[in-house]
């Protein structure tokens, strides 16, 4: 049986465990596409930006098992100029970034921080929540799908030489 999941905002003493979840999210990440840098080159300033941005108009949240890190959620509210999107469109919650730890997945650990983050980001009022996902990123896709996200736009990518 599995302790019990917390879930809580993200404080200064999570640093050391955060920048570890970005490393191994964009390690993950760059085994499945040469643009992304290694997370060692980028988890320090990444880390730096995403809490600074969160801290506008958003959240960090973390969840724990026995006070073991199992992961991260943050997310923020996104406001955009399309004139083609009706209001209520352009105004939505986006999950920045979302990991889970190695030896927590397959618990449904994403699900949970998801569902504490589209609470949170629902309280700002929105009423649609944006996330992206690489295209090869299939379990990430499946964890997304299970918590009811569905395709909005795909982009699709060509490499072209100069």
């Amino acid at each position: 049986m599995f302790a019990p999941l917390l879930i809580r905002p993200a404080s200064p003493v999570d640093r050391p465990q955060l920048r570890t979840a970005i490393v191994e999210m964009q390690d993950h990440e760059r085994r499945l596409h040469a643009t992304r840098l290694p997370g060692d080159q980028i988890a320090d300033a990444y880390l730096d930006w995403m809490i600074e941005r969160a801290k506008a108009d958003g959240a960090v949240f973390v969840a724990e098992s026995d006070g073991a890190f199992c992961g991260f959620v943050a997310g923020w509210v996104e406001s955009e100029d399309n004139i083609a999107e009706t209001p209520e469109s352009r105004c939505f919650g986006y999950i920045c970034d979302i990991c889970v730890m190695p030896p927590f997945r397959g618990q449904r650990v994403a699900g949970r921080l998801l569902s504490e983050m589209e609470r949170y980001l629902r309280r700002s009022g929105v009423t649609r929540l944006r996330i992206n996902v690489l295209a090869t990123n299939a379990s990430a896709r499946a964890s997304y799908e299970r918590a009811g996200f569905g395709a909005y736009e795909i982009m699709y990518e060509k490499a072209v030489s100069g």
